[in-house]
């Protein structure tokens, strides 16, 4: 039985700001854009949240909900220097250690003999150290996988510390809202609840066969997430996906001949990126589009190289979708996966 931290650092960018200027501890706090500029919020500390603040919220809503909301830009300089401080204790209590991003990780400790190899001493250290050097809480989520220690090291935040022992799961998987579940979006949400599913103990009675009918291939996933079952490792290098470039616009863009003017720029910053990364093998294009109520469409190819031709193609096609104005794209190139890069590079004979 594997043990697996994931340790999250609470409100990350806005605790540092809190940690550097203490007097914004106790006021409503967010880093993000500029209305002006359409921006949105990265994060927001807790006092925010209590307003309905919440990341990806776009700035101007935000300081509807709270006029006295104090915005900061961020500095992203200062916020990778304190990732790196943090993700050095991770790495002095095990070298297994999966970023996910600045402000959260994965450990794999199962083999760690210090704390007499027990994980909950060693989450404790974790926080303790974390906030001694750094001045940056920590919740910690305890599991035999990284699909429950993740959903525990949200269970008590800010500042919290779940532990799911392998006695536990059955009893914590069979309360555990389906929402919960990694992958289990607004609209899979719904269809589940519509099956009369809003618990695991409700999915793990539905037989494997129907998830398949209802899911496809996720309706696996889903078979194996109520049981607990997750096998996946933790990764020194987290594989890249894709390569994207967005913007959006100070004004909405009005019909479809104004997004295609827009589409040529983000097409050449995308092929600039793509250099940078050493032209990797690319296994299809994707183009996204927010329309000016917010909704979001993305339309995606496999096959086709990135080049104006093809994205504009798609860029059709979506906006179809929506024919409205239109406030944010995006285009982006897939890559091949490493296991098909590998086979590509095979020998024969």
């Amino acid at each position: 039985m594997r043990k697996i931290l994931h340790a999250d650092c609470d409100c990350f960018f806005a605790a540092v700001e809190m940690r550097d200027n203490p007097a914004l501890t106790e006021l409503p706090l967010a880093i993000g854009g500029s209305p002006e500029r359409r921006g949105v919020i990265a994060t927001c500390n807790y006092p925010a949240r209590v307003f309905g603040i919440h990341s990806a919220m776009p700035t101007a809503r935000a300081l509807r909900l709270c006029p006295h909301l104090t915005l900061l830009p961020g500095n992203f300089d200062k916020y990778r220097d304190v990732s790196q401080q943090v993700q050095a204790i991770f790495h002095e209590l095990t070298p297994l250690v999966e970023p996910l991003s600045l402000d959260e990780a994965f450990l794999d400790v199962s083999e760690v003999e210090r704390f007499s190899g027990s994980a909950t001493w060693m989450a404790r250290w974790l926080k303790e150290e974390s906030l001694a050097r750094t001045g940056i809480t920590l919740s910690v989520g305890v599991a035999p996988n990284k699909f429950l220690a993740k959903i525990a090291s949200d269970w008590e935040k800010p500042n919290g510390l779940t532990v799911i022992t392998p006695e536990r799961m059955e009893d914590f998987l069979q309360a555990l809202p389906v929402k919960k579940l990694h992958g289990v979006g607004p609209a899979t949400g719904a269809r589940l609840d519509a099956m009369g599913i809003t618990t695991c103990a409700a999915l793990g009675e539905v037989p494997l066969e129907r998830l398949l009918e209802a899911f496809g291939k996720f309706g696996k996933r889903l078979f194996e997430l109520a049981r607990g079952i997750d096998e996946r490792p933790v990764r020194l290098e987290r594989e890249r996906k894709s390569i994207s470039v967005e913007s959006t616009f100070a004004q909405d863009l009005p019909d479809l001949a104004s997004c295609r003017q827009a589409l040529a720029p983000l097409c050449q910053k995308l092929e600039e990126r793509i250099a940078r990364h050493g032209h990797p093998p690319l296994a299809g294009v994707v183009v996204k589009v927010r329309f000016d109520d917010f909704s979001l469409t993305t339309l995606e190819s496999r096959g086709l190289a990135p080049s104006p031709e093809s994205f504009s193609r798609l860029l059709e096609q979506a906006w179809e979708r929506g024919r409205r104005p239109v406030r944010l794209l995006g285009v982006g190139a897939r890559l091949l996966p490493e296991s098909h890069r590998r086979q590509l590079t095979l020998p024969i004979g």
